[in-house]
Protein backbone atom coordinates (compact mmCIF):
# COMPACT_ATOMS: atom_id res chain seq x y z
CA UNK A 1 0.00 0.00 0.00
CA UNK A 2 1.43 3.30 -0.91
CA UNK A 3 2.31 6.26 1.92
CA UNK A 4 -0.44 8.75 2.25
CA UNK A 5 0.03 12.67 1.29
CA UNK A 6 -2.05 14.68 4.06
CA UNK A 7 -3.54 17.43 2.27
CA UNK A 8 -3.74 20.76 4.44
CA UNK A 9 -6.15 22.96 3.36
CA UNK A 10 -5.70 27.13 4.30
CA UNK A 11 -8.36 28.42 2.07
CA UNK A 12 -10.25 29.41 5.03
CA UNK A 13 -7.29 31.24 6.06
CA UNK A 14 -4.61 32.06 3.26
CA UNK A 15 -6.87 31.46 0.86
CA UNK A 16 -9.15 34.05 2.12
CA UNK A 17 -6.01 36.41 2.54
CA UNK A 18 -6.31 36.77 -1.21
CA UNK A 19 -7.07 40.45 -1.48
CA UNK A 20 -10.98 41.34 -1.85
CA UNK A 21 -11.86 37.37 -1.06
CA UNK A 22 -12.87 37.85 2.61
CA UNK A 23 -15.63 35.36 3.60
CA UNK A 24 -18.08 35.59 6.35
CA UNK A 25 -19.09 32.65 9.10
CA UNK A 26 -21.52 31.42 6.89
CA UNK A 27 -19.75 30.72 3.69
CA UNK A 28 -16.46 29.56 5.80
CA UNK A 29 -18.66 26.77 7.14
CA UNK A 30 -20.46 25.94 4.09
CA UNK A 31 -16.94 25.51 2.61
CA UNK A 32 -15.37 23.88 5.25
CA UNK A 33 -18.19 21.29 4.63
CA UNK A 34 -17.60 20.57 1.18
CA UNK A 35 -13.19 20.07 2.25
CA UNK A 36 -14.53 18.00 4.62
CA UNK A 37 -16.68 15.74 1.98
CA UNK A 38 -13.50 16.36 -0.25
CA UNK A 39 -11.56 14.36 2.21
CA UNK A 40 -8.65 16.99 3.19
CA UNK A 41 -6.72 15.74 6.34
CA UNK A 42 -6.27 19.37 7.92
CA UNK A 43 -8.88 22.12 7.54
CA UNK A 44 -6.71 25.87 8.61
CA UNK A 45 -9.82 27.63 9.82
CA UNK A 46 -8.49 31.06 10.35
CA UNK A 47 -6.53 33.50 12.12
CA UNK A 48 -8.59 33.52 15.80
CA UNK A 49 -6.94 36.67 17.38
CA UNK A 50 -6.62 38.85 13.71
CA UNK A 51 -10.67 39.84 14.56
CA UNK A 52 -13.62 38.48 16.38
CA UNK A 53 -15.48 37.81 13.56
CA UNK A 54 -12.17 35.21 12.64
CA UNK A 55 -12.91 34.05 15.97
CA UNK A 56 -16.33 33.17 15.74
CA UNK A 57 -15.52 31.81 12.56
CA UNK A 58 -12.96 29.19 13.41
CA UNK A 59 -15.64 28.52 16.40
CA UNK A 60 -18.37 27.68 13.93
CA UNK A 61 -16.10 25.39 11.69
CA UNK A 62 -14.80 23.45 14.35
CA UNK A 63 -18.96 22.66 15.54
CA UNK A 64 -19.69 22.17 11.33
CA UNK A 65 -16.91 19.40 10.56
CA UNK A 66 -15.71 16.11 12.70
CA UNK A 67 -13.76 14.24 10.06
CA UNK A 68 -10.72 16.68 9.61
CA UNK A 69 -8.38 18.39 11.94
CA UNK A 70 -9.24 21.84 12.35
CA UNK A 71 -6.05 23.98 13.20
CA UNK A 72 -5.98 28.04 13.76
CA UNK A 73 -3.17 29.71 13.66
CA UNK A 74 -1.18 31.64 15.98
CA UNK A 75 2.09 33.71 16.66
CA UNK A 76 4.39 32.49 18.55
CA UNK A 77 2.56 35.15 21.66
CA UNK A 78 0.78 33.77 24.51
CA UNK A 79 -2.21 35.76 23.50
CA UNK A 80 -2.51 34.47 20.31
CA UNK A 81 -1.90 31.27 21.09
CA UNK A 82 -5.33 31.46 23.83
CA UNK A 83 -7.11 32.65 21.38
CA UNK A 84 -6.57 29.76 19.06
CA UNK A 85 -6.84 27.05 22.14
CA UNK A 86 -10.37 28.96 22.81
CA UNK A 87 -11.58 29.30 19.39
CA UNK A 88 -11.05 25.63 18.82
CA UNK A 89 -12.65 24.01 22.01
CA UNK A 90 -15.37 22.95 19.97
CA UNK A 91 -13.18 20.65 17.48
CA UNK A 92 -13.11 16.80 17.68
CA UNK A 93 -9.16 16.82 16.84
CA UNK A 94 -7.89 20.25 17.18
CA UNK A 95 -4.37 21.92 16.12
CA UNK A 96 -2.68 25.35 17.07
CA UNK A 97 -0.43 25.86 14.21
CA UNK A 98 2.49 28.16 15.75
CA UNK A 99 4.75 30.43 13.13
CA UNK A 100 7.72 32.60 13.99
CA UNK A 101 10.58 34.56 11.52
CA UNK A 102 13.81 32.51 11.05
CA UNK A 103 15.30 34.55 8.49
CA UNK A 104 18.02 36.96 8.81
CA UNK A 105 15.55 39.30 6.96
CA UNK A 106 12.65 38.63 8.98
CA UNK A 107 14.24 38.69 12.27
CA UNK A 108 16.48 42.03 11.78
CA UNK A 109 13.61 44.14 9.95
CA UNK A 110 10.14 42.47 11.17
CA UNK A 111 11.10 40.97 14.64
CA UNK A 112 14.38 43.10 15.86
CA UNK A 113 15.34 40.55 17.30
CA UNK A 114 18.47 38.14 17.45
CA UNK A 115 18.42 34.84 16.63
CA UNK A 116 19.24 33.74 20.15
CA UNK A 117 15.79 35.35 21.52
CA UNK A 118 14.25 33.90 18.37
CA UNK A 119 15.33 30.78 19.30
CA UNK A 120 14.28 30.65 22.91
CA UNK A 121 10.48 32.28 21.72
CA UNK A 122 10.59 29.38 20.04
CA UNK A 123 10.97 27.12 22.20
CA UNK A 124 9.01 28.90 25.55
CA UNK A 125 5.41 29.38 23.37
CA UNK A 126 5.96 26.02 21.68
CA UNK A 127 5.78 24.05 25.02
CA UNK A 128 3.58 26.65 26.21
CA UNK A 129 1.14 25.60 23.05
CA UNK A 130 1.59 21.93 23.90
CA UNK A 131 0.48 22.86 27.33
CA UNK A 132 -2.92 23.50 26.06
CA UNK A 133 -3.57 21.31 22.72
CA UNK A 134 -1.51 17.54 22.07
CA UNK A 135 -1.49 18.64 18.43
CA UNK A 136 1.23 21.64 17.46
CA UNK A 137 2.86 22.68 14.12
CA UNK A 138 5.24 25.24 14.17
CA UNK A 139 6.56 26.97 11.06
CA UNK A 140 9.56 28.34 10.24
CA UNK A 141 8.44 31.39 8.59
CA UNK A 142 10.66 32.39 5.36
CA UNK A 143 12.26 28.90 5.89
CA UNK A 144 13.94 29.05 2.34
CA UNK A 145 15.54 32.26 3.03
CA UNK A 146 16.70 31.29 6.08
CA UNK A 147 20.62 30.22 6.93
CA UNK A 148 20.38 26.28 7.01
CA UNK A 149 22.25 25.50 10.32
CA UNK A 150 19.84 27.82 11.76
CA UNK A 151 17.12 26.52 10.64
CA UNK A 152 18.06 22.99 11.53
CA UNK A 153 18.67 23.99 15.20
CA UNK A 154 14.93 25.95 15.71
CA UNK A 155 13.53 22.97 14.31
CA UNK A 156 15.30 20.75 16.72
CA UNK A 157 14.42 22.76 19.62
CA UNK A 158 11.06 23.50 18.85
CA UNK A 159 11.03 19.12 18.72
CA UNK A 160 12.07 18.82 21.92
CA UNK A 161 9.60 21.48 23.15
CA UNK A 162 6.80 19.08 21.87
CA UNK A 163 5.68 20.49 17.97
CA UNK A 164 3.96 17.10 16.93
CA UNK A 165 4.43 18.34 13.17
CA UNK A 166 7.01 20.94 11.56
CA UNK A 167 6.17 22.95 8.69
CA UNK A 168 8.53 24.22 6.20
CA UNK A 169 7.45 27.03 4.31
CA UNK A 170 8.74 29.02 1.16
CA UNK A 171 6.92 31.86 2.08
CA UNK A 172 7.33 34.45 -0.67
CA UNK A 173 7.96 31.78 -2.97
CA UNK A 174 11.35 31.97 -3.51
CA UNK A 175 12.76 28.50 -3.83
CA UNK A 176 12.89 26.50 -6.64
CA UNK A 177 12.20 22.46 -6.90
CA UNK A 178 15.66 21.14 -7.14
CA UNK A 179 16.59 23.42 -4.55
CA UNK A 180 13.70 22.68 -2.09
CA UNK A 181 14.40 19.00 -2.49
CA UNK A 182 17.76 19.38 -1.31
CA UNK A 183 16.93 21.48 1.85
CA UNK A 184 14.03 19.50 3.25
CA UNK A 185 16.75 16.60 2.62
CA UNK A 186 19.99 18.31 4.64
CA UNK A 187 17.07 19.00 7.34
CA UNK A 188 16.49 15.37 7.65
CA UNK A 189 20.14 14.94 7.41
CA UNK A 190 20.79 17.02 10.21
CA UNK A 191 17.59 16.39 12.21
CA UNK A 192 17.35 12.94 12.68
CA UNK A 193 14.33 13.02 15.14
CA UNK A 194 12.33 14.78 12.05
CA UNK A 195 11.98 11.15 10.48
CA UNK A 196 9.90 10.44 13.44
CA UNK A 197 7.35 13.36 13.08
CA UNK A 198 4.95 14.85 10.39
CA UNK A 199 6.83 17.24 7.45
CA UNK A 200 4.88 19.66 5.96
CA UNK A 201 5.87 22.17 3.20
CA UNK A 202 3.81 25.47 2.77
CA UNK A 203 4.56 26.89 -0.86
CA UNK A 204 3.70 30.52 -2.61
CA UNK A 205 3.43 30.94 -6.08
CA UNK A 206 5.14 34.53 -6.77
CA UNK A 207 7.70 32.50 -9.32
CA UNK A 208 4.67 30.02 -10.17
CA UNK A 209 6.44 27.28 -8.99
CA UNK A 210 4.13 26.52 -6.12
CA UNK A 211 2.52 23.74 -6.76
CA UNK A 212 6.39 22.14 -8.56
CA UNK A 213 8.18 22.53 -5.40
CA UNK A 214 5.38 20.93 -3.14
CA UNK A 215 5.71 17.91 -5.30
CA UNK A 216 9.18 18.11 -5.32
CA UNK A 217 9.66 17.74 -1.50
CA UNK A 218 7.38 14.68 -1.45
CA UNK A 219 9.90 12.82 -3.00
CA UNK A 220 12.64 13.71 -0.02
CA UNK A 221 10.36 12.45 2.25
CA UNK A 222 7.98 15.23 3.10
CA UNK A 223 3.78 13.87 4.21
CA UNK A 224 2.38 16.48 4.00
CA UNK A 225 1.51 19.59 1.85
CA UNK A 226 -0.84 22.71 2.59
CA UNK A 227 -2.38 24.30 -0.58
CA UNK A 228 -5.95 25.85 -0.95
CA UNK A 229 -8.63 25.77 -3.82
CA UNK A 230 -7.98 27.44 -6.74
CA UNK A 231 -4.43 28.23 -5.13
CA UNK A 232 -6.11 31.32 -3.70
CA UNK A 233 -3.66 33.28 -0.88
CA UNK A 234 -1.34 36.26 -0.62
CA UNK A 235 0.01 37.54 -3.74
CA UNK A 236 0.07 35.69 -5.77
CA UNK A 237 -1.32 32.56 -4.05
CA UNK A 238 -0.53 29.11 -2.87
CA UNK A 239 0.32 25.66 -4.54
CA UNK A 240 -3.26 24.82 -5.53
CA UNK A 241 -5.42 21.61 -3.77
CA UNK A 242 -6.54 20.23 -7.53
CA UNK A 243 -3.14 20.51 -8.85
CA UNK A 244 -0.80 18.98 -6.25
CA UNK A 245 -4.13 15.76 -5.52
CA UNK A 246 -4.44 15.30 -9.48
CA UNK A 247 -0.73 15.47 -10.06
CA UNK A 248 0.01 12.49 -7.32
CA UNK A 249 -2.98 10.88 -8.76
CA UNK A 250 -2.28 11.06 -12.89
CA UNK A 251 1.35 9.78 -11.74
CA UNK A 252 0.98 7.74 -9.08
CA UNK A 253 3.70 5.84 -10.74
CA UNK A 254 6.11 8.15 -10.45
CA UNK A 255 5.89 9.79 -6.64
CA UNK A 256 5.05 6.82 -5.15
CA UNK A 257 2.13 8.26 -2.81
CA UNK A 258 -1.40 8.59 -2.51
CA UNK A 259 -4.27 10.83 -0.90
CA UNK A 260 -7.39 10.56 0.46
CA UNK A 261 -9.37 13.15 -2.06
CA UNK A 262 -12.52 12.37 -3.19
CA UNK A 263 -11.06 13.78 -6.62
CA UNK A 264 -14.80 14.05 -7.94
CA UNK A 265 -15.99 16.48 -5.80
CA UNK A 266 -13.19 18.91 -6.68
CA UNK A 267 -14.81 20.44 -9.64
CA UNK A 268 -17.86 21.30 -7.26
CA UNK A 269 -15.87 22.96 -4.74
CA UNK A 270 -13.89 25.27 -7.16
CA UNK A 271 -16.93 26.86 -8.20
CA UNK A 272 -18.44 27.24 -4.61
CA UNK A 273 -15.04 28.99 -3.45
CA UNK A 274 -14.99 31.07 -6.77
CA UNK A 275 -18.63 32.15 -6.27
CA UNK A 276 -18.01 32.68 -2.44
CA UNK A 277 -14.85 34.89 -2.75
CA UNK A 278 -15.52 36.84 -6.39
CA UNK A 279 -12.63 35.29 -7.54
CA UNK A 280 -13.08 33.92 -10.86
CA UNK A 281 -11.05 31.25 -12.23
CA UNK A 282 -9.45 31.97 -15.15
CA UNK A 283 -9.80 29.90 -18.39
CA UNK A 284 -6.47 28.12 -18.74
CA UNK A 285 -5.99 27.42 -14.73
CA UNK A 286 -4.90 23.84 -14.60
CA UNK A 287 -7.79 20.88 -13.62
CA UNK A 288 -10.47 23.42 -13.00
CA UNK A 289 -10.55 26.37 -15.66
CA UNK A 290 -13.02 26.25 -18.17
CA UNK A 291 -10.60 25.26 -20.87
CA UNK A 292 -8.83 22.58 -18.82
CA UNK A 293 -10.70 19.59 -20.86
CA UNK A 294 -11.73 21.78 -23.84
CA UNK A 295 -10.39 21.31 -27.10
CA UNK A 296 -10.84 23.40 -30.23
CA UNK A 297 -7.93 22.78 -32.62
CA UNK A 298 -9.06 19.87 -35.24
CA UNK A 299 -6.11 17.79 -35.08
CA UNK A 300 -6.77 17.51 -31.25
CA UNK A 301 -10.56 16.95 -31.72
CA UNK A 302 -10.03 14.35 -34.21
CA UNK A 303 -7.50 12.52 -31.65
CA UNK A 304 -9.60 12.93 -29.08
CA UNK A 305 -12.69 11.62 -31.04
CA UNK A 306 -10.54 8.83 -31.96
CA UNK A 307 -9.06 8.26 -28.48
CA UNK A 308 -9.14 10.44 -25.51
CA UNK A 309 -6.04 9.74 -24.23
CA UNK A 310 -4.35 11.66 -27.25
CA UNK A 311 -4.73 14.53 -25.50
CA UNK A 312 -5.68 14.09 -22.05
CA UNK A 313 -3.86 12.56 -19.31
CA UNK A 314 -6.44 12.99 -16.89
CA UNK A 315 -10.49 12.11 -17.25
CA UNK A 316 -12.62 15.22 -16.96
CA UNK A 317 -15.19 12.82 -14.80
CA UNK A 318 -12.18 12.42 -12.34
CA UNK A 319 -12.88 15.84 -11.03
CA UNK A 320 -16.49 15.98 -11.27
CA UNK A 321 -17.31 16.89 -14.47
CA UNK A 322 -19.37 15.03 -16.98
CA UNK A 323 -16.73 15.31 -19.84
CA UNK A 324 -14.23 16.87 -21.91
CA UNK A 325 -15.63 19.32 -24.14
CA UNK A 326 -14.66 20.24 -27.52
CA UNK A 327 -15.21 23.90 -28.61
CA UNK A 328 -16.37 24.58 -32.03
CA UNK A 329 -14.41 27.49 -33.44
CA UNK A 330 -12.59 28.59 -36.54
CA UNK A 331 -9.72 25.87 -35.53
CA UNK A 332 -12.19 22.87 -35.38
CA UNK A 333 -12.41 20.30 -38.01
CA UNK A 334 -15.42 18.09 -39.64
CA UNK A 335 -15.36 14.93 -37.10
CA UNK A 336 -16.09 17.35 -34.25
CA UNK A 337 -18.86 19.29 -36.33
CA UNK A 338 -19.91 15.60 -37.20
CA UNK A 339 -20.16 14.83 -33.72
CA UNK A 340 -21.96 17.33 -32.39
CA UNK A 341 -24.55 17.60 -34.81
CA UNK A 342 -24.78 13.82 -34.26
CA UNK A 343 -25.39 14.52 -30.57
CA UNK A 344 -27.73 16.96 -31.78
CA UNK A 345 -29.91 14.87 -33.72
CA UNK A 346 -28.22 15.43 -36.99
CA UNK A 347 -26.62 13.11 -39.20
CA UNK A 348 -25.41 14.29 -42.44
CA UNK A 349 -24.24 12.61 -45.51
CA UNK A 350 -20.67 13.21 -46.53
CA UNK A 351 -21.98 16.32 -49.25
CA UNK A 352 -24.44 17.81 -46.84
CA UNK A 353 -21.41 17.73 -43.77
CA UNK A 354 -19.24 19.53 -46.44
CA UNK A 355 -21.90 21.94 -47.84
CA UNK A 356 -22.64 22.59 -44.02
CA UNK A 357 -19.32 22.76 -43.12
CA UNK A 358 -18.32 26.05 -45.17
CA UNK A 359 -21.47 27.70 -43.66
CA UNK A 360 -20.16 26.46 -40.21
CA UNK A 361 -16.48 28.17 -40.82
CA UNK A 362 -18.06 31.46 -42.35
CA UNK A 363 -19.46 31.93 -38.91
CA UNK A 364 -16.67 30.41 -36.71
CA UNK A 365 -14.45 32.96 -38.54
CA UNK A 366 -16.88 35.87 -37.17
CA UNK A 367 -17.47 34.07 -33.57
CA UNK A 368 -14.63 33.02 -30.63
CA UNK A 369 -16.98 29.96 -30.09
CA UNK A 370 -20.40 28.55 -31.73
CA UNK A 371 -22.84 27.33 -29.32
CA UNK A 372 -24.93 24.36 -30.02
CA UNK A 373 -28.01 27.36 -30.67
CA UNK A 374 -25.61 28.41 -32.96
CA UNK A 375 -26.12 24.82 -34.62
CA UNK A 376 -29.73 24.72 -34.47
CA UNK A 377 -30.17 27.82 -35.94
CA UNK A 378 -27.84 26.89 -39.44
CA UNK A 379 -29.20 23.74 -39.38
CA UNK A 380 -32.66 25.47 -39.77
CA UNK A 381 -31.86 27.95 -42.22
CA UNK A 382 -29.98 25.28 -44.27
CA UNK A 383 -32.95 22.42 -44.36
CA UNK A 384 -35.31 25.30 -44.25
CA UNK A 385 -34.18 27.20 -47.69
CA UNK A 386 -37.00 26.83 -50.65
CA UNK A 387 -35.48 27.35 -54.18
CA UNK A 388 -33.42 30.48 -54.28
CA UNK A 389 -34.63 33.29 -56.56
CA UNK A 390 -32.83 35.60 -54.87
CA UNK A 391 -29.41 35.74 -53.38
CA UNK A 392 -28.68 38.62 -51.30
CA UNK A 393 -24.90 39.43 -52.25
CA UNK A 394 -24.41 42.38 -49.88
CA UNK A 395 -25.92 44.35 -47.92
CA UNK A 396 -24.70 47.66 -46.04
CA UNK A 397 -26.88 50.17 -44.05
CA UNK A 398 -26.31 53.78 -42.45
CA UNK A 399 -27.40 55.26 -39.36
CA UNK A 400 -27.19 57.73 -36.72
CA UNK A 401 -28.40 60.71 -34.59
CA UNK A 402 -28.70 63.57 -37.24
CA UNK A 403 -28.50 61.63 -40.29
CA UNK A 404 -31.15 60.00 -42.85
CA UNK A 405 -31.08 56.12 -42.61
CA UNK A 406 -29.62 54.59 -45.83
CA UNK A 407 -28.81 51.00 -47.36
CA UNK A 408 -27.04 49.99 -50.27
CA UNK A 409 -28.23 46.18 -51.48
CA UNK A 410 -26.77 43.65 -54.04
CA UNK A 411 -29.11 41.12 -54.91
CA UNK A 412 -28.95 37.76 -57.78
CA UNK A 413 -31.93 37.40 -59.46
CA UNK A 414 -31.11 34.75 -62.24
CA UNK A 415 -27.77 35.37 -62.99
CA UNK A 416 -28.45 38.93 -63.03
CA UNK A 417 -27.04 41.25 -60.58
CA UNK A 418 -29.63 44.21 -59.25
CA UNK A 419 -28.32 46.56 -57.32
CA UNK A 420 -28.90 50.05 -55.45
CA UNK A 421 -29.55 51.87 -52.39
CA UNK A 422 -32.41 53.50 -50.45
CA UNK A 423 -33.38 55.28 -47.62
CA UNK A 424 -35.54 54.53 -44.94
CA UNK A 425 -37.05 55.40 -41.23
CA UNK A 426 -34.29 52.77 -39.94
CA UNK A 427 -31.20 50.92 -41.10
CA UNK A 428 -33.81 47.68 -41.12
CA UNK A 429 -36.52 49.60 -43.27
CA UNK A 430 -33.88 51.46 -45.63
CA UNK A 431 -32.58 47.76 -46.35
CA UNK A 432 -36.37 46.81 -46.79
CA UNK A 433 -37.33 49.62 -49.27
CA UNK A 434 -33.87 49.17 -51.27
CA UNK A 435 -35.10 45.14 -51.96
CA UNK A 436 -38.36 46.20 -53.05
CA UNK A 437 -37.08 49.08 -55.38
CA UNK A 438 -35.07 46.60 -56.53
CA UNK A 439 -37.53 44.06 -57.36
CA UNK A 440 -39.88 46.75 -58.70
CA UNK A 441 -42.76 45.83 -56.08
CA UNK A 442 -43.55 46.41 -52.57
CA UNK A 443 -44.18 43.89 -49.95
CA UNK A 444 -46.36 44.58 -46.84
CA UNK A 445 -44.37 43.84 -43.69
CA UNK A 446 -46.82 42.26 -41.11
CA UNK A 447 -44.25 41.44 -38.61
CA UNK A 448 -40.72 41.65 -37.59
CA UNK A 449 -38.86 39.97 -34.34
CA UNK A 450 -35.44 39.56 -33.55
CA UNK A 451 -33.59 37.14 -30.58
CA UNK A 452 -30.17 36.32 -29.57
CA UNK A 453 -29.20 33.17 -30.49
CA UNK A 454 -26.78 32.66 -27.55
CA UNK A 455 -24.89 35.25 -24.87
CA UNK A 456 -22.01 37.80 -25.57
CA UNK A 457 -21.61 40.78 -27.82
CA UNK A 458 -20.44 38.10 -30.50
CA UNK A 459 -24.09 36.28 -30.59
CA UNK A 460 -25.84 35.81 -33.76
CA UNK A 461 -29.38 37.45 -33.78
CA UNK A 462 -32.31 35.47 -35.03
CA UNK A 463 -34.65 37.96 -37.58
CA UNK A 464 -38.27 36.31 -37.95
CA UNK A 465 -40.13 38.43 -40.05
CA UNK A 466 -43.77 38.11 -41.65
CA UNK A 467 -44.71 39.46 -45.72
CA UNK A 468 -49.00 39.53 -46.33
CA UNK A 469 -49.47 38.44 -49.90
CA UNK A 470 -52.38 36.83 -51.79
CA UNK A 471 -54.11 36.08 -48.69
CA UNK A 472 -51.44 34.00 -47.17
CA UNK A 473 -48.87 35.29 -44.46
CA UNK A 474 -45.53 34.16 -45.68
CA UNK A 475 -42.57 33.86 -42.72
CA UNK A 476 -39.13 34.49 -43.48
CA UNK A 477 -35.97 33.56 -40.99
CA UNK A 478 -32.40 34.53 -41.00
CA UNK A 479 -29.19 34.35 -38.76
CA UNK A 480 -26.52 36.41 -38.28
CA UNK A 481 -23.79 38.29 -35.80
CA UNK A 482 -24.67 41.90 -37.97
CA UNK A 483 -28.62 41.93 -37.55
CA UNK A 484 -28.98 44.05 -40.55
CA UNK A 485 -27.47 41.20 -42.25
CA UNK A 486 -29.65 39.01 -40.21
CA UNK A 487 -32.37 41.01 -41.36
CA UNK A 488 -32.04 40.67 -44.73
CA UNK A 489 -31.54 37.33 -45.26
CA UNK A 490 -34.87 36.69 -43.12
CA UNK A 491 -36.46 39.19 -45.79
CA UNK A 492 -35.27 37.27 -48.84
CA UNK A 493 -35.78 34.11 -47.24
CA UNK A 494 -39.67 35.02 -47.28
CA UNK A 495 -39.58 36.13 -50.79
CA UNK A 496 -38.13 33.11 -51.76
CA UNK A 497 -41.05 31.60 -50.00
CA UNK A 498 -43.57 33.38 -51.88
CA UNK A 499 -42.22 33.01 -55.49
CA UNK A 500 -41.71 29.09 -54.13
CA UNK A 501 -45.79 29.41 -53.37
CA UNK A 502 -46.73 31.57 -56.57
CA UNK A 503 -44.70 29.40 -58.51
CA UNK A 504 -46.57 26.93 -57.46
CA UNK A 505 -49.87 28.54 -57.42
CA UNK A 506 -49.37 28.60 -61.13
CA UNK A 507 -48.42 25.30 -61.69
CA UNK A 508 -51.71 24.23 -60.47
CA UNK A 509 -53.25 26.11 -62.42
CA UNK A 510 -52.02 25.30 -65.83
CA UNK A 511 -52.79 21.58 -65.09
CA UNK A 512 -56.53 22.63 -64.05
CA UNK A 513 -56.73 24.08 -67.84
CA UNK A 514 -55.40 21.14 -68.99
CA UNK A 515 -57.69 18.59 -67.64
Amino acid sequence: MPETVKIFDTTLRDGEQSPGASLDRNQKVEIARALEALGVDVIEAGFPISSPGDFESVQAVTKAVREPVVAGLARCQKADIKAAWQALQGARQPRIHLFLSTSPLHMKYKLKKSPEEVMRIAADMTRYACSLCQDVQFSPEDATRSELPFLARIVETVIQAGASTINIPDTVGYTTPGEFEILIRELYARVPRLKQIMVSVHCHNDLGMATANSLAVIRAGVRQVECTINGLGERAGNAALEEVVMALKTRAKFFGVRTKIQTRQIARLSRLVSTATGIVVQPNKAIVGGNAFAHEAGIHQDGIIKQRLTYEIMNARDIGLKENRLVLGKHSGRHALAKRLQKLGYHLGEKELQAFFGRFKELADKKKEVFDEDLFALMEESMDTPKKVYSLEHVQAFSGSGMVPTAAVRLIKAGQVLQGSGTGDGPVDAVYKTIDALLGRQHKLTGYAIQAITGGTDAQGEVTVQLAGRGRVITGRGAHTDIIVASAKAYINALNRQEVMESRRAHGKKKTLSK
